[in-house]
């Protein structure tokens, strides 16, 4: 049930465009024996592609949600959405690339699917992306529902320390490019979110967040995620996964997350 096996769904690719003209290209999955299901959009990490937003969108599909997931512009080293990972992606221009998503839904999904319930997910940095985009003024009314994934809530204060991944650099002196190789990046990923504070701005979302993050994550501490349900509030529904790790890579772990998701949705439309 928990594998990438679409058999029985419909996967269908889809592309929009974002305003300096990179194409943004994706798949939606969904089981065609149902109309009108709730969509949710999943955001995947870095480095990654929407395979990996896939282990959470297929699952999903087959408990009758409509998903929707997609390449970030210079995500990850295997994406096909335009931009470049060396030269082009931050967590600003991913931002961008999930508000261009949510506003091409909304106007060419909305009628074949409950536009007006709309939850937003996202894994790592792609939860990080989400729980900014939520908390912008111009999307809060546009997003139902908010579900995160260990959350990379931790970059910014990796860019002040200088040490992000296997990234090194000078926090007060960041160069046009910081890293090297495979993990060669546009210094300006480092320099957009240096002075951002999360969690000034995350709980300004007012609607119900799901948070899931595990207790043996060696890449995202689950501290973030303490701190960010005591920003969120009441609004927000967090279970700590004991023994798991970053990416959820465990079979039960992601089985659980897929449990939590849909109890969460459920409650929320009181289905």
């Amino acid at each position: 049930m928990y594998s990438n096996d679409m058999l029985g769904l419909t996967a269908e690719p889809f592309e929009t465009v974002k305003a300096n003209g990179y194409h943004i290209r994706g798949r939606e999955i969904y089981s065609p024996l149902q109309d009108k299901q709730i969509p949710v959009i999943i955001a995947h990490g870095f480095t990654a592609d929407m395979t990996r937003s896939e282990r959470f969108a297929v699952p999903l599909a087959r408990l009758g949600y409509h998903c929707f997931v997609f390449d970030f512009c210079g995500g990850g080293f295997h994406t096909i959405s335009d931009g470049s990972f060396h030269d082009y992606m931050t967590c600003m221009t991913e931002v961008e690339d999930l508000q261009t998503v949510i506003d091409w839904l909304r106007i060419e999904k909305s009628t074949e699917v409950d536009i007006g319930h709309l939850y937003v997910a996202g894994g790592s940095q792609g939860g990080f992306v989400a729980s900014m985009t939520a908390a912008d003024p111009a999307y809060r009314d546009k997003i139902f529902g908010l579900i995160l994934f260990y959350p990379a809530l931790c970059i910014p204060d990796d860019a002040r320390k200088g040490s992000m991944q296997v990234i090194r650099f000078d926090p007060k002196n960041i160069p046009d490019h910081i890293g090297e190789g495979p993990m060669r990046l546009c210094g300006d990923y480092a320099r957009t979110v240096i002075d951002y504070d999360p969690y000034e701005y995350i709980g300004d979302y007012p609607g119900p967040v799901l948070l899931l993050h595990g207790d043996k994550d060696t890449v995202v501490p689950v501290s973030y995620s303490d701190r960010a349900k005591k920003v969120y509030g009441d609004h927000c529904l967090y279970y700590v996964l004991d023994g798991a790790d970053h990416g959820f890579t465990k079979e039960t772990d992601l089985k659980k997350a897929i449990e939590y998701t849909d109890s969460f949705i459920k409650k929320e439309n009181r289905l």
